[in-house]
């Protein structure tokens, strides 16, 4: 893989794509460490060192600790991901908003309705965030708003708002004139963005006698391990045949290919878990804001780390990939259009028949796609207490990891193959997780 590297810089167009987004990725970055007016950044980040377990514990976390630094970027780009899967899901439900997902312009309308969406939760959630913010006693580093009122209610509102449009600017650019999909690497760079601490707080703890060598060397086989598990689960799929007759059209013949169709084991990616990891640390996050007594015995009920937790967390995961794989994959409208062209199973009659093959598959296929996400949601507290690893390794980061640097791989790997230069993965086809 490295000896061919090279070849990606030979690739002009190829090399200005990668240049664009390493330079888009370093603007977003730098964001990220601009404050907001009016927020004491370290008394901030000191609160939510305390809330790792809440909402907003996860969602600094996906932003790459923007929220932790209050900076411009502190929403990130997830109005824009809660945006688009509500959209989404109000497809499933909504004939108009169906209808529109299923041509070239209904799609554009979809993406405006998107951005708007966006617009609308950042502005929410900017004025949740303050009206939370000015509603905190002072910390160890001092107060966390310096002059709370109306005109830093509409200074955050109008800072954080204006931030996460940018970063959708952004990511539409990383994706119409970088290399992959952009709204994807933005979190992936958020992902990622606590690794070089984790490292150094690793040896640190390594140096002062903490972790042993035996257990560091496990620790790394483990996470090799998870990733190549990963890696194959993500590109694991279920090719079922379908054969088109030969058609004639005037004196041409058309059709008479075989092709297939590709069910995945993980169809509902890393939303499952971002579903129960939501719902599960609600009651904590309602806790901390309202300190009642009852609400912090459901808090010590269902705390990380307890057997309650781990098996709602695991009911609530597998409810979710089922959910949300009907959502999303319908085999009905799949059967249907197959039927219109000609297109049929082997063996199985077209029309009703094939959509409920296609159903009974794709539902069975489902279930270890549903373990695995368990297993994946619930490695980073086997591994803090088996192991004592002093960092966070798994759940929904590391699925964004893999899944969007496979994508990113796919379309390097494309622009190769296409300009007659070797692959970076000799004899391996990568897909992405499309």
């Amino acid at each position: 893989m490295l000896a061919n590297v090279p070849n990606i810089f030979k690739i002009p167009d190829l090399r200005k794509k990668i240049l664009i987004t390493l330079v888009l990725v370093a603007v977003y970055r730098l964001g990220t460490h601009i404050p907001t007016p009016g927020i004491n950044g370290p008394a901030l980040g000191l609160l939510l060192s305390q809330m790792r377990g809440t909402v907003f514990g996860l969602y600094d976390i996906f932003v790459g600790g923007a929220l932790s630094r209050a900076s411009i970027f502190a929403l990130g780009i997830m109005p824009y991901i809660s945006a688009s899967i509500i959209i989404q899901l109000l497809g499933s439900v909504f004939p108009y908003l169906e209808k529109l997902q299923r041509d070239e312009e209904g799609r554009k309308k979809i993406n405006q309705y998107t951005r708007y969406g966006t617009v609308a939760l950042a502005m929410i959630q900017a004025t949740s965030i303050a009206v939370y913010l000015e509603a905190q006693p002072p910390t160890a580093m001092g107060p966390i708003v310096s002059a709370s009122g109306i005109f830093f209610r509409m200074l955050t509102i109008i800072t954080m708002t204006a931030g996460t449009i940018f970063v959708m600017w952004l990511g539409e650019q990383i994706t119409d004139k970088g290399i992959g999909n952009g709204i994807s690497f933005i979190i992936f760079i958020g992902c990622i963005d606590s690794m070089p601490q984790d490292f150094g707080r690793t040896i640190q703890m390594m140096r002062a006698g903490e972790i042993s060598w035996f257990a560091l060397f496990l620790i790394i086989a483990i996470i090799f391990g998870v990733y190549a598990g990963v890696v194959l689960i993500t590109q694991a799929m279920r090719k079922i045949a379908v054969q088109y007759p030969k058609r004639i059209v005037g004196r041409k013949m058309y059709g008479g290919q075989a092709t297939y169709i590709p069910l995945r084991i993980n169809t509902a990616g890393v939303i499952p878990i971002i579903f129960a990891q939501s719902l599960i640390v609600f009651p904590s996050t309602i806790a901390t804001m309202f300190k009642a007594p009852w609400l912090q015995s459901i808090q010590n009920i269902i705390s990380p780390g307890g057997w309650v937790y781990d098996i709602l967390y695991a009911v609530l995961i597998i409810f979710f990939t089922y959910f949300y794989t009907s959502v999303v994959f319908n085999p009905r409208d799949l059967a249907d259009n197959m039927q219109r062209y000609g297109g049929f199973i082997p063996g199985i009659r077209p029309g009703p028949n094939t959509a409920s093959f296609i159903d009974r598959s794709i539902s069975l296929l489902t279930f270890p796609g549903a373990l695995f996400l368990v297993f994946m949601a619930l490695l980073p507290t086997i591994l803090m207490n088996a192991l004592h690893v002093p960092f966070y390794f798994g759940g929904t980061t590391l699925l964004i990891i893999v899944g969007v640097a496979l994508d990113t791989i796919q379309q390097i790997e494309s622009h190769l193959v296409m300009r007659h230069y070797e692959g970076l993965l000799k004899g391996t086809k990568i897909s992405g997780r499309r």
